[in-house]
């Protein structure tokens, strides 16, 4: 059975995390993980600024992360 459970998807979700904030951190941003777990509002912001990024790579991060997150992301320029 390759069933994953919860323990396992929110253990998936905080490696994406931590990896979105050191890239966020390489960009010159300051990312409160606990704070971009617990409250929509802040992720959302964060994943836009990220979004919005000259870094590939920190881009493509938020735009999973924000899928995992169920957030919706301002449309790519």
């Amino acid at each position: 059975m390759n069933a994953v459970s919860a323990p396992e998807h929110r253990a998936l979700s905080l490696v994406e995390i931590i990896d979105f904030k050191w890239l966020m951190a390489g960009d010159g941003h300051h990312v409160h993980v606990e704070h971009l777990q617990a409250d929509p509002e802040y992720a959302r912001q964060c994943l836009a600024l990220a979004a919005a990024s000259r870094i590939a790579a920190l881009r493509d991060t938020a735009r999973r992360l924000a899928a995992t997150l169920g957030l919706v992301l301002p449309p790519s320029a």
